[in-house]
């Protein structure tokens, strides 16, 4: 099947004719920067603007679940070769354990290096826990069974209407298979999807219309609630955080990309606008369906897409993997707990597992890192009500790293497969494919 470009409306615009305020990058970054100075200058303001950000990304959950299923049914029903399906799953699964493992050791071992955590000399008997048993309670609840459970739903549609992640993936999985398996007679249904797919990337064109009103509450509330001045507590930890990420996806996703042919840089300034609203929300949910469309309109395959996206958003989390150990390291140093070698080996095994067991659950970094440490009785749980004020600060630069390595899974995956288009591709990156902000109502793809 091949990756049908988007071909730009008689008349319309292309961004490089667009005035520089109509780009939806610039209007989240005024946003964003409007909400740092009103959270800070007047801090009840800024929390008062919470339900901005909450109801911003209560529309896009809305909606990710009809993108997801349209997506991945109308591609494995358009690939007819379901071993091609199996095959896709695999070298995404392969990729994701492989770089989740690495961004794990990766924490670790600059945990170790720098030790941000080291001369604090905390007793973890006078540390308040009251906020951090909620968090505890929740990654008890977050066990591997449990979570593998979770991931069928009560009903067909409940898998749809709940807005899980995985449960919408396993019944599109599950759909797109059955629509493949009855041949030509499902061609008229897969017509019908296909149309359906237009109109709901229409409404995620509009919704995305509202995105520097959401981030702008976001980011006030951030700033009001929990204040710049809280960084300067754990300068060290945040820094140590961020400078680990920005190193990984430069380094690491970067000589990837070097390998699969393309420039990390040139993905990123290509997903410009969705970066900056992952920063403005903390929450790179929020992004989903346009990371979809746009890796679609990059010249990635639908069918790898609609796989290694959604499945990405739960098992391959970079940035969360890296916070995981450089925290739990850092709790440990903080409280004065040396951790052997073997110790800390066990602590990168059972992040492994926990950070399967607590994939799509709200405030998985944090619920996961409780999991974690209430394993490993070496480092104390109370510990994280050290980073529970700059969790928040940190959750940014998660979801950041995550969103990016999703992307550059996708690209990956899609290159393996000999399903990207190259020409498509090369236009996109460069900023000359027309129609490269998504975020226009008036872009719809080619029928």
């Amino acid at each position: 099947m091949t990756t049908i470009p988007y071909q730009p409306e008689a008349g319309a615009e292309t961004p490089a004719q667009r005035p520089w305020y109509r780009h939806l990058y610039i209007q989240v970054l005024i946003a964003i920067a409007a909400g740092v100075l009103i959270g800070h200058f007047a801090p009840a303001t800024g929390e008062a603007l919470k339900p901005l950000g909450d109801a911003f990304i209560k529309l896009v959950k809305m909606i990710i679940a009809p993108v997801i299923f349209l997506t991945i049914v109308t591609g494995i029903a358009g690939m007819r070769d379901l071993a091609s399906v199996g095959r896709v799953a695999g070298k995404a699964f392969g990729y994701f354990f492989f770089f989740s493992t690495l961004a794990l050791i990766v924490g670790l071992i600059v945990a170790n290096v720098i030790r941000p955590g080291a001369g604090l000399n905390i007793d973890p008997a006078t540390l308040d826990t009251s906020k951090v048993a909620v968090f505890a309670a929740k990654a008890h609840e977050s066990t591997l069974t449990g979570f593998l459970m979770g991931i069928i739903p009560d009903s067909f549609l409940s898998g749809l209407t709940e807005g899980n992640i995985l449960q919408t993936l396993f019944i599109a999985i599950l759909f797109g298979i059955g629509l493949a398996l009855i041949g030509d007679r499902g061609n008229r249904i897969t017509d019908a999807l296909e149309d359906l797919s237009l109109a709901v990337f229409k409404v995620v064109a509009i919704l995305m219309k509202v995105a520097p009103i959401g981030a702008f509450g976001a980011m006030a509330f951030t700033i009001g609630a929990y204040g710049v001045g809280t960084l300067a507590n754990l300068a060290m930890l945040v820094g140590t955080f961020y400078l680990t990420s920005l190193i990984f996806v430069i380094v690491v996703l970067g000589a990837v990309s070097r390998l699969a042919g393309f420039s990390i840089f040139r993905l990123i300034g290509y997903l410009k606008a969705e970066l900056l609203l992952v920063l403005g929300t903390s929450s790179s949910e929020s992004a989903l369906p346009s990371l979809m469309e746009k890796m679609e309109r990059a010249g990635c395959a639908k069918s790898v897409v609609g796989l290694v996206v959604p499945t990405g958003y739960s098992f391959n989390l970079d940035g969360t993997n890296i916070y995981m150990t450089l925290a739990a390291l850092f709790i440990a140093q903080a409280c004065n707990v040396d951790l052997t070698l073997g110790q800390q080996l066990l602590l990168l095994s059972v992040a492994m597992l926990s950070s399967k067991g607590a994939a799509g659950v709200t405030g998985a970094g944090f619920i996961t890192l409780a999991a974690t440490l209430s394993i490993v009785p070496s480092v104390p749980v109370a510990g994280m009500a050290l980073i529970l004020g700059v969790d928040r600060f940190m959750s940014e630069c998660r979801s950041l790293t995550n969103f990016i390595g999703n992307a550059v899974a996708t690209v990956v995956v899609s290159r393996w497969e000999g399903r990207l288009d190259e020409t498509q591709f090369n236009l996109a990156l460069t900023g000359k494919s027309p129609r490269v902000d998504q975020m226009d109502v008036d872009a719809v793809p080619a029928a």
